[in-house]
């Protein structure tokens, strides 16, 4: 299994540079970033200072969206780290949230996700595609470039889409139960459309924060990581709108423990102490994290790869972010 460091690009972004170099020192296969460029700095100017001082480590956003970027803009970004750097850019991609919902606009549709994978895949791996009766083709992409596209997603249609069109899975929760039940069903899917579901990646993204395990430990550690139900919260809330309350097509494990929620901050989005996520309760984050001393991280993290998990990535959002990297780094990583 392959271990990720997320982190949110906040300035000054030579911080973001030296975490992720600590990272690759330490064991570390990916570094992603957050891209929500009004909430913080942009991460596509990050990356390269990332590539040039590391050897190894891929990175990417975890996640951008084809309502923010061109999707040729994409595409072209991407190609050119990968001439600079060789095939060590990944695109994690989704509908999109905070970086379209903090500017007053929705969410972009699975149909136009759909065909943003499809051009941004091809453009950067030098290919020709149609765009609007366009042919658009990027003449300068070397040969033999590659850009894995992976999507994140929670609901039925969604996790179709990733079956039948991303080169990865991008799920934001560590919930065993939830894992096996969006991993099957990406699965299904890749297979009804004549894919080898096994060619799918597999990646779950989520808090993981490192300590005694003592009740002061745990009280803690829940109030630093509890903004994370919150922010899948946002994407659970519109799985509600379009499904309802109780509906056999999303678990209740997914959706039941939102009905308090009132609304959203998008100013303290992805942070501790954010008190729009006060509804969270405990055993969701204990569900959706990973919390503990580095044996029980270890415990959960077989369970994840029992389930098909290839990739766990953890967001570094909590008081503990370097401590529970050099955690990994000394503990868990060369357990694996």
């Amino acid at each position: 299994m392959d271990i990720g460091l997320v982190l949110q690009t906040d300035p000054p972004a030579q911080k973001v540079v030296d975490l992720m170099v600590r990272a690759e020192e330490l064991g570390f296969s990916h570094g992603w970033t957050f891209d929500s460029h009004v909430l913080w700095q942009e991460p596509y100017v990050i990356y390269p200072r990332i590539l040039e001082r590391t050897s190894r480590m891929i990175v990417g956003p975890m996640v951008t969206n084809p309502g923010t970027r061109d999707w040729t803009v994409i595409a072209s970004l991407h190609a050119t780290l990968g001439d600079m750097f060789g095939n060590r850019t990944i695109c994690g991609i989704g509908r999109g949230d905070s970086a379209v919902r903090v500017q007053g606009r929705p969410p972009t549709t699975l149909a136009r996700l759909e065909a943003s994978i499809h051009v941004i895949r091809e453009l950067a791996e030098g290919r020709a595609v149609d765009m609007d009766g366009t042919t658009v083709q990027i003449p300068w992409v070397p040969d033999g470039a590659a850009l894995p596209v992976w999507m994140a997603g929670y609901g039925p249609k969604a996790l179709d889409l990733v079956g039948r069109a991303a080169d990865g899975f991008i799920l934001q929760l560590a919930d065993p139960y939830l894992v096996e039940w969006t991993i099957k069903t990406v699965r299904a899917s890749a297979a009804a459309a004549g894919r080898d579901p096994a060619a799918i990646t597999m990646c779950v993204a989520a808090p993981a924060y490192v300590g005694d395990g003592s009740a002061e430990f745990w009280a803690h550690a829940r109030d630093q990581c509890r903004w994370f139900g919150g922010m899948v919260g946002n994407h659970v809330a519109d799985l509600v709108t379009r499904y309802g309350e109780t509906s056999a097509a999303v678990p209740a494990e997914l959706t039941g423990y939102i009905k308090d929620r009132d609304g959203y901050d998008y100013s303290h989005h992805g942070r501790a102490g954010n008190r729009s996520t006060d509804f969270v309760p405990d055993e969701v984050v204990d569900r959706f994290c990973l919390l503990g001393p580095p044996a029980a991280q270890l415990e959960k993290l077989a369970v994840l790869r029992e389930l098909g998990v290839d990739q766990f990535a953890i967001y570094a959002m909590h008081d503990a972010r370097e401590e529970t990297i050099e955690a990994y780094g000394a503990a868990v990583i060369p357990a694996l």
